[in-house]
């Protein structure tokens, strides 16, 4: 699914072939989860190939490695060159890109001096899906802000994503909700959620979630279109008097939940509507929500025809 005989990588430096590389099975990252990533999308627009915000993904993976205490000597700008050819030598114009830091052998807990950086990349459709998703409010709390840096994309931060998937997946659901600590929403498993209520979006503030690049993006759209938006805390039981709901990311790109309007932003999945959560179903519409109408503004935003519509 991820790569075959002829796929290239960049591993330290050089391009390489998936198959030809190796890892060190005794690296902190597998043993501790001291590594840091990042999920990038590369569009087919009409001005060919476009990385979408590489700089701002990059620059979110150099700020993990610096938060870790990873040593990861490149520019945003020399690894966005690198993934570019990196798409040429695949012939890939639509695809997924993930860039990973890990940490060498050493068994102690302080970080480990050898660095490895890889990037791949390959075809990857939705990872969410087109349909609307049935949420479950997981059991599983998004990690305290005083016990790592939240918004660092850290590999061993997403054992909390992965429980709190297994818990919705096993109980028939397709996503998971996390709240935060003081039981307020805070994101799903691996993407930003937005609510609708009464024609307004809210998306709970910076501090307790990823802060996402979509997340940010749709924000911006938002403004441009006179959208209102405010970044607020809200609760459980205040989402679940909502129009309607969608999620954001660059994975799932754009989701929506109908009812309170909310919606998930993320790396992997754009934007992406919500059907229900837990026993409670959206009332709106997803086609009359504001997710909707993102969802296609930000289609419009990666292929590069928001100008070209506006000027029409």
């Amino acid at each position: 699914m991820y790569y075959n005989e002829e796929t290239v990588i960049f591993y330290n430096g050089q391009f390489i072939k998936a198959k030809d590389a190796s890892a060190n099975l005794y690296s902190q990252s597998l043993h501790y989860g001291n590594g840091v990533f990042e999920g990038i999308r590369a569009y087919n627009t009409t001005e060919g190939t476009k990385v979408f915000k590489s700089f701002e993904h990059y620059k979110r993976l150099k700020y993990g490695a610096e938060v870790m205490n990873i040593q990861l000597d490149y520019s945003e700008e020399q690894l966005t060159q690198i993934t570019y050819e990196l798409l040429e030598r695949n012939g890939l114009k639509d695809a997924y890109i993930r860039p990973l830091v890990t940490t060498g052998a050493d068994m102690s807990l302080f970080t480990s001096k050898e660095t490895n950086l890889v990037i791949q990349c390959w075809e990857w459709g939705k990872y969410m899906g087109d349909k609307s998703l049935r949420v479950k409010t997981s059991s599983f709390q998004r990690p305290n802000p005083k016990s790592c840096f939240v918004e660092a994309k850290v590999t061993g931060h997403y054992t909390n994503s992965i429980l709190s998937t297994n818990e919705a997946k096993n109980n028939g659901y397709d996503e998971a909700l996390l709240l935060d600590m003081n039981g307020n929403v805070a994101e799903c498993s691996g993407a930003n959620v937005f609510m609708q209520k009464d024609g307004k979006l809210y998306t709970p503030p910076r501090g307790h979630i990823m802060a996402g690049i979509t997340r940010a993006t749709v924000i911006d759209l938002c403004k441009e279109e006179g959208i209102f938006v405010e970044e607020k805390h809200f609760t459980l039981e205040e989402l679940k008097n909502a129009d309607a709901c969608f999620f954001t990311g660059t994975a799932a790109e754009v989701v929506g939940l109908q009812s309170w309007h909310c919606f998930f932003t993320g790396t992997a999945a754009e934007v992406v509507g919500l059907q229900s959560l837990d026993d409670y179903q959206f009332p709106l519409a997803w086609e009359k929500s504001h997710g909707y109408k993102l969802m296609k503004l930000y289609k419009d935003e990666v292929l590069g025809l928001r100008q070209t519509s506006k000027a029409s």
